[in-house]
């Protein structure tokens, strides 16, 4: 069997070894979360983070080198908004506004499932008739801090998983380790912190790809106005 067979093949992994990869993969995706959150704060070192620009709403923009595709991270301390709140719009279906179809494939554990993502024509460059095969897990740290993981599986895992439909014309891109991490203050407000890195693979330029990754962490005030059109006491998750 040559070479370009063996990177086309998909992987059938058993149950408890599929277990185990995401469990690992979404652990160590939490603690960059953290870490991200973390940098450049309270004169700490920055961890590769450099800020870049302050948008009109206050928040902040900053991105990370990682290869040819950047990491892009955005902060904002939320008024009037609880981790409770924003935790209810911060998921898997919320990187993009023209989802066209989320399916669910399977729960790994109680916080932790594959969701399938499919994007069309009429999206937005980055996700023009892209899909995503990927995790998605919400953890409470022990000082409440809220963190939701999400990333892509491998291609051959996802393979697996969720084979391309013939009648399915879509790309499949790659979500690298990204989420939301939520900060409860000591008012009636909450830090959020936004991390994307995304390989919509394709046609797309890297440098074009770098520009939309910039467009795609300022969503923070938008998914903020409809945060609070939820009840502000909800129970924890």
């Amino acid at each position: 069997m040559n070479g370009s067979a063996l990177s086309s093949r998909s992987w059938s992994v058993s149950e408890e070894s599929l277990r185990r990869y995401v469990r690992f993969a979404s652990e160590r995706c939490i603690q960059e979360l953290l870490s991200a959150s973390e940098a450049g704060r309270f004169g700490n070192a920055p961890n590769g983070w450099k800020v870049v620009r302050h948008d009109q709403n206050g928040v902040e923009i900053s991105k990370r080198d990682s290869g040819s595709l950047h990491a892009f991270r955005s902060r904002r301390i939320l008024t009037s908004v609880f981790p409770e709140q924003f935790i209810r719009v911060a998921n898997a279906k919320q990187w993009e506004g023209d989802l066209v179809e989320a399916t669910h494939i399977k729960d790994i554990d109680e916080n932790l499932s594959v969701i399938h993502l499919r994007f069309g024509e009429n999206s937005k460059p980055l996700f023009r008739n892209r899909e995503f095969i990927v995790y998605e897990r919400r953890e409470t740290m022990e000082d409440g801090t809220l963190v939701v993981a999400v990333a892509s599986l491998p291609k051959e895992i996802a393979e697996g998983l969720e084979p391309k439909k013939k009648k399915n014309n879509s790309t499949r891109g790659l979500l690298v380790e990204s989420g939301w991490v939520l900060e409860k203050l000591e008012d009636a407000s909450c830090m959020v912190t936004y991390v994307a890195q995304l390989d919509p693979a394709g046609w797309l330029p890297k440098f074009f790809v770098n520009r939309l990754n910039t467009k795609l962490v300022m969503k923070l005030d938008n998914l903020r106005k409809f945060a609070q059109t939820f009840p502000p006491h909800l129970p924890h998750f």
